[in-house]
């Protein structure tokens, strides 16, 4: 019965998930945001801890810069008719030496699928980091993030690998010019061919 639920119906069985209660040193707080009308996929790791407080994805420096790179609004992004934001594990799932650990593995094995399954819209996927990549393009799973995102024109338009817009990785685009010279102008243009616009300025629906 429960694979026959709706996307609302999904959702809320998400958000109330407690599958990996005992491993996350915050306790759960699923962040997840999808619309079966949202034209554009955000797969990224796991919500940091600014995003556990909050419960609103990419609430943080990381969504600053990941919106700038799309060219939109904070409107705009959080609208889930435009945006669906799923990411790899939907907790926070606790800190380590090096920074956040890697999302929880059994989210996606519980959530992913049928998730995915019930955003039929979604024509345009953007893959932010190593474990999305994983997921997303098992192809490329042999190759560093840098290999895959230089190699972003054969996935293109569909999908996009990119770096994670964390902090983390300022070096990694001071490294890599090209990638806010050439990809994220063409990133912007693809949000534009997609028809993403404000809620407030979107067109009234026609009366029948």
């Amino acid at each position: 019965m429960a694979n026959r639920l709706g996307l609302p119906g999904l959702l809320r069985e998400i958000r109330c998930c407690t599958l990996c209660s005992a491993q996350l040193p915050a306790g759960p707080r699923p962040v997840v945001q999808a619309s079966a009308t949202a034209r554009i996929l955000i797969a990224g790791q796991a919500p940091g801890r600014r995003v556990h407080a909050s419960g609103i994805p990419f609430d943080d420096s990381s969504g600053d810069r990941l919106r700038a790179w799309l060219g939109v609004d904070r409107d705009t992004f959080y609208d889930p008719e435009q945006f669906a934001i799923v990411p790899m594990g939907f907790c926070f799932p606790g800190t380590g030496k090096s920074g956040d650990l890697p999302p929880r593995p059994e989210c996606a094995e519980a959530w992913r699928a049928r998730l995915l399954a019930r955003l039929p819209r979604v024509e345009c996927t953007l893959v932010l980091g190593r474990y999305a990549l994983d997921y997303h393009w098992p192809e490329a799973s042999g190759k560093t993030v840098t290999h895959a995102v230089s190699a972003w024109r054969d996935r293109w338009p569909e999908l996009l690998p990119m770096p994670h817009p964390s902090p983390r990785n300022n070096r990694w685009l001071r490294d890599n010019p090209w990638f806010e010279r050439d990809v994220v102008p063409a990133l912007r243009e693809r949000v534009r061919e997609l028809g993403v616009v404000s809620p407030v300025v979107r067109p009234a629906a026609q009366a029948p």
